[in-house]
């Protein structure tokens, strides 16, 4: 494992999934690659120049609260996987946080080709690693991506509610209004 490397763990029949903390000046052109794809518009950042990614991740660097991290599967990135403390987030505005809760997002790369498997690989790896010290994950994707919602179900995350993330507007970050769905998955 390398200075950045937050975890490493080899999944049967999939690979060794290394997870490491982003550095924003070395990956945010690849991010952006990633974030700027069509098929990543609910990530929201369609529209950011490779600037705008770096300090994004910059800011999220420098949070205690909130992490970034750069997914490698034998030595290749395939992920983008941010971690956060619920109470610290807007979501927590929209149900009851509990202790050991840990929210996740979770974006697979447009070149990572995913073999059947795939994502139930990398997930196993990253459910792993969430809930290192943690009791349960909550996450909100948009709730028009169904493709993801119908993902968490299969991964075992129990469907929550449907809610309105509100807008967060800081001299540091903008974040839009989002309809989402909550998923739970309880160690």
């Amino acid at each position: 494992m390398t200075a950045t490397t937050e975890h490493e763990q080899t999944v049967e029949g999939f690979g060794t999934v290394r997870v490491d903390r982003i550095d924003p000046d070395r990956d945010a052109a690849l991010l952006h690659s990633w974030v700027a794809d069509e098929r990543a518009r609910f990530w929201g950042m369609a529209d950011t120049t490779v600037e705008q990614v770096r300090e994004v991740y910059a800011h999220l660097d420098s949070l205690t609260t909130h992490h970034g991290f750069l997914v490698h599967r034998d030595g290749e990135p395939v992920a983008l996987f941010q971690t956060y403390e619920p109470e610290a987030d807007r979501v927590s505005e929209c149900y009851e946080v509990r202790h050991g809760d840990i929210g996740v997002h979770v974006l697979i790369a447009p070149s990572a080709a995913p073999e059947r498997g795939f994502t139930a690989g990398l997930l196993t790896a990253l459910v792993d690693f969430a809930l290192t010290d943690r009791t349960r994950i909550v996450a909100e994707p948009d709730a028009a991506n169904e493709k993801a919602i119908a993902r968490l179900v299969r991964a075992g995350f129990e469907l929550g509610p449907e809610v309105v993330l509100p807008e967060v507007d800081l001299p540091e970050v903008f974040i839009p209004e989002k309809k989402a769905r909550l998923a739970f998955l309880t160690r």
